[in-house]
């Protein structure tokens, strides 16, 4: 594996398990020396580190409540404390619900925001100076359903809308020393397929549900890309929203 991204460091959070954790080691197997979050997950998030350090990197775990701002700000100040710099920050974790829309509560839709666009906001602001200084790029994990609507799903649906369109707000703000894009995962499987899914894989041309290495090979793209390439937003899909 080409070490791409040796002496680099990057924040992934919510990198634990699934998608987030896919990212992490993609990044680690490329060079990169890599800090994750989790909030409740730490039993898989110290699997996931002893996973990342035998990418020969250096990698820790933060818990990290992306609600609170000061919790926020202090897992900023760790990873600069342990690695003096930050070059990538993916915004990766985020919640999912089911709800039909007349039935969403208020506290539902403010908890699918707050993890979904407010937290990606209060991270990416954190690490602004130092991504600033060493010429970094941020990287937001959206959805499928930021662009296309889901009638079940109006709360997380509008979440990732929003942060589809702040992903492009940052690119614009805070060019040209930051590049900022977005990936669009649509439906994304991980071990046994249920029937459920196996109706989105007939349904998609490529004939497959995605998997979480079709996710961290985008990401990988973003991270090793020409630093030109910012405001993007790249649906990985399999082409089941044409």
């Amino acid at each position: 594996m080409d070490k791409l991204l040796k002496g680099k460091t990057v924040l992934v959070t919510g990198a634990a398990k699934r998608i987030g954790r896919a990212i992490a080691l993609a990044l680690a197997e490329r060079g990169a020396n890599v800090a994750i979050t989790y909030l409740v997950s730490q039993l898989e998030a110290e699997d996931t580190v002893r996973d990342l350090v035998a990418h020969d990197v250096d990698a820790f775990a933060a818990r990290c409540d992306l609600r609170d701002p000061e919790s926020i700000q202090e897992t900023m100040a760790s990873v600069i404390e342990e690695f003096g710099q930050l070059d990538l920050l993916v915004n990766n974790a985020g919640i999912f619900e089911s709800e039909a829309l007349e039935k969403i509560s208020a506290d539902q839709w403010d908890a699918m925001f707050a993890t979904n666009t407010r937290a990606p906001f209060l991270m990416a602001k954190a690490a602004y100076p130092h991504l600033k200084a060493s010429r970094g790029r941020i990287l937001n994990i959206g959805s499928l359903g930021g662009l296309h609507p889901w009638a079940t799903h109006a709360h997380y649906c509008t979440s990732k809308a929003a942060l589809h369109m702040l992903s492009q707000t940052m690119a614009k703000a805070w060019a040209p020393e930051i590049s900022v894009n977005c990936i669009a995962p649509g439906m994304i499987v991980q071990g046994e397929v249920e029937e459920a899914y196996e109706h989105f894989a007939r349904k998609t041309p490529m004939q497959r549900n995605g998997t979480a290495q079709d996710v961290a090979a985008a990401a990988i793209f973003f991270a090793t890309a020409p630093h030109f390439i910012t405001g993007q937003l790249l649906a990985v899909d399999g082409g089941l929203g044409l």
